[in-house]
């Protein structure tokens, strides 16, 4: 065999065990009180990202990008000092990524006379960031703040028609809302009150009389004044919806989001697990938030989604899904960092360290839908790349040993 063969057959060998190795080795935290795999490797290279300006580059991507650089930076950091991974340090970088928030330059794309001040994306997020960084530490100044912006948020939602409050004049957006009230629940649980209780449980039963009706979910955008569905589900916003209905309402968030894996959930190709953009038996177009879609898939959705399967407890999808972008994403690791896609979109390692950081409520776990084998068919073309270069090697040495054996004078 020539040498530059043994060296070509070599690599795609090594390839071919990389592959498998990403597709079997833990790639979510078995339990509660883990630090999930390289999570803290994707936030270093992060903070190195957001130092050299990465969130400014990222909003010229799309409007909310340096906001989301950001606040999922921050929100990482809260996941994993809940998890008990380093909770001073995780305090301290989620406050760091708030003052980032609050900036000018994180308040730029947002209007300032909105009802609440910003949008209700902003103010909902920033919400739920102060409040998670409540959970780490306690800070009388960002406690009277809390509370302040709660009551200003729980005011603006009593007094609206709809819903769903305005994230830019005149566009609503439901998962914006539900993120706002996730951050009302929560900021009950740390303050140790029930304030805003009434706000949050008028919202959901509000919430159940809008849905979309082809799909039984929120939908995806809805007209301002009425709540009335304008955009049905979609799976962009339904990720980030599912992940964090389980905070507002559990009995509501089982529901939907068992509406929403079977709407959504695909194996394109019978490879990887997936999430569509559109639900089955609909078509739509890419836009700035699905980025491309592949055969109705958006690759952004289904990281987003793997926070929503494990904040739902359905590990089975979670790690089905985080092992497939192990395998699929092209994770780059040194000593210090780890990056997906060579780095080269540092919003989309935010999403996905966000997604791993998830933590899951104790609840009962959805029936699985899907079960170990889903890695066969892509274990199989690993085993054909890894072996198949070696295959007419070992078919020649087979037939001259063969050989040798049925004429053993020959040599002689």
């Amino acid at each position: 065999m020539p040498v530059l063969r043994k060296v070509l057959s070599s690599i795609l060998t090594l390839i071919a065990l990389a592959g498998a190795f990403r597709l079997l080795a833990p790639a979510t935290a078995t339990v509660q009180d883990q630090e999930p795999p390289g999570v803290r490797l994707q936030l270093a290279f992060l903070r190195q990202q957001l130092e050299s300006g990465a969130d400014h580059d990222a909003q010229s991507l799309f409007p909310e990008g340096y906001y989301f650089l950001n606040v999922l930076y921050g929100l990482t950091w809260v996941d994993l000092g809940n998890r008990g991974v380093e909770p001073e340090r995780a305090a301290d970088e989620a406050a760091w990524a708030l003052s980032r928030l609050e900036s000018p330059a994180g308040q730029a794309p947002f209007d300032p006379a909105a009802v609440p001040a910003f949008g209700v994306f902003y103010a909902g997020w920033t919400n739920r960031l102060r409040a998670g960084l409540l959970t780490l530490r306690d800070d009388p100044g960002q406690r009277t703040r809390l509370l302040a912006d709660s009551a200003t948020l729980a005011a603006a939602f009593d007094a609206s028609p709809t819903p769903f409050l305005a994230a830019y004049p005149g566009q609503a957006w439901p998962c914006d809302s539900t993120v706002a009230i996730a951050s009302l629940r929560l900021a009950d649980t740390v303050t140790g009150g029930s304030q805003f209780a009434p706000t949050v449980d008028r919202w959901v039963r509000r919430s159940q009389s809008l849905l979309d009706p082809a799909t039984g979910l929120l939908p995806h955008f809805v007209d301002a004044s009425t709540g009335a569905l304008v955009d049905g589900s979609r799976g962009t916003s339904q990720a980030i919806i599912q992940r964090f209905l389980p905070e507002i309402d559990q009995v509501f968030a089982r529901e939907q989001y068992l509406t929403f894996r079977d709407k959504f959930l695909d194996r394109p190709l019978w490879l990887g697990p997936a999430i569509r953009e559109y639900p089955h038996g609909s078509t739509g177009e890419a836009d700035v938030d699905s980025g491309p879609l592949i055969r109705g898939i958006s690759l952004s959705t289904t990281v987003v989604a793997l926070g929503a399967a494990q904040a739902q407890g359905d590990k089975p999808l979670a790690e089905a899904l985080a092992n497939f972008g192990e395998f699929a994403g092209l994770p780059v690791a040194t000593l210090d960092t780890k990056r997906y896609a060579f780095g080269l979109v540092p919003v989309g390692d935010a999403f996905l360290a966000w997604s791993k950081s998830a933590i899951t409520p104790a609840s009962d776990s959805p029936e699985p839908v899907i079960s170990g084998w889903w890695r066969a068919p892509l274990l199989t073309l690993l085993l054909l790349l890894g072996l198949g270069p070696w295959l007419p090697a070992i078919r020649r040495s087979a037939l001259k040993h063969k050989r040798q054996a049925e004429t053993p004078d020959a040599h002689i």
